[in-house]
């Protein structure tokens, strides 16, 4: 479970000083995308401040980096080296091989390795809680799934979404619009917001986006229109306060933690965070208080548990391409 795995790593702490110092390689979008990189970072900088230890970072500035940069960390003895996203996953399948006593960390693809573990984020059951209070705050019926690369994780995203608003009101509308297919697409704001406002145009009032950098300008063509944007993977509720209805966060902040955490003792394996593990939710802060119903937090913790328990089944879109909501 999540608990375990992110909170049984305070004996590693200590001898801190004579172990590697640990290493983190953003994904493309940069590490202050207030998204998914950023919650890496924060995971990392809480490690720092509560150990006075230090770790080595990059930032990829192009695709053709990752297989420089992940060898230039192994070989420069840097353990573990933790990879944000899944484009790195068929370049560790190359170079985790010849580092055998080196550790790494992929989030979100898995390799199958016995030195690599691999963290695999339930988004469709975080994004179906989302598309419930999507569906109850919308007035006119009709939301909207801005997705940064056109790309099967995504589409998880915006599935799980899509069923959590029907389910919530099966006359709903779910808009769907990707920013692009190459990796550009995490990173481009302006074509965030012209998504956005076309969405708006057709009636959505409120857009969920799934987009990394891209998303700052969804969430702010949202704003900017008066309807209400849902943010993803860090809390992003703040940047908006009163028009971020809420975030469907991912605690990637916590896989980074705890693998700097744990050091060369780290165990390898494939784990998957839900909601069973708090691996993911979504956000409820001083910034959406206005925004979130009673009714609303009910629905939550109602659905919370149903699909815990398993009475409420959340489509896996990477397991089968098959949504059972059109548009994905």
């Amino acid at each position: 479970m999540l608990k375990a795995l992110f909170g049984a790593t305070a004996l590693a702490l200590t001898a801190g000083s004579a172990l590697a110092d640990p290493a983190l390689i953003y994904d493309m979008g940069g590490k202050f995308d207030k998204s998914f990189n950023e919650a890496a970072y924060i995971g990392a900088s809480r490690w720092v401040e509560e150990t006075g230890g230090s770790y080595r970072e990059i930032e990829m500035q192009s695709e053709a980096q990752r297989e420089q940069a992940l060898r230039r960390l192994a070989q420069s003895g840097f353990d573990p080296i933790v990879m944000t996203g899944f484009s790195f996953a068929d370049v560790l399948r190359q170079v985790a091989p010849e580092y055998p006593d080196t550790k790494f960390v992929i989030i979100d693809d898995q390799v199958d390795a016995p030195n690599v573990r691999s963290l695999i984020f339930s988004e469709d059951e975080g994004s179906y809680l989302a598309g419930i209070m999507a569906a109850m705050a919308s007035e006119s019926g009709t939301v909207g799934f801005i997705g940064g690369m056109d790309i099967p994780l995504i589409r998880k995203f915006g599935c799980g979404f899509a069923q959590g608003v029907v389910a919530t009101n099966p006359d709903a509308r779910v808009l769907v619009s990707w920013t692009g297919s190459t990796p550009a697409a995490w990173n481009d704001p302006v074509r965030g917001g012209e998504l956005a406002r076309a969405q708006i145009g057709q009636g959505a009032d409120v857009i969920y986006h799934g987009a990394g950098g891209t998303g700052i300008g969804i969430l702010q063509a949202a704003a900017d229109e008066g309807i209400l944007g849902i943010g993803v993977d860090s809390n992003q509720n703040a940047l908006h306060p009163g028009q971020i209805l809420t975030s469907m966060v991912k605690r990637v902040d916590n896989a980074v933690y705890d693998a700097f955490s744990q050091g060369e003792g780290l165990e390898p394996g494939t784990y998957v965070l839900g909601l069973a593990e708090e691996g993911v939710s979504v956000a409820m802060d001083e910034h959406n208080r206005s925004l979130v119903t009673p009714e609303m937090e009910a629905a939550v913790a109602d659905a919370t548990q149903k699909i815990i328990a398993g009475e409420i089944q959340v489509h896996d879109y990477m397991s089968d391409d098959t949504c059972p909501v059109a548009g994905f």
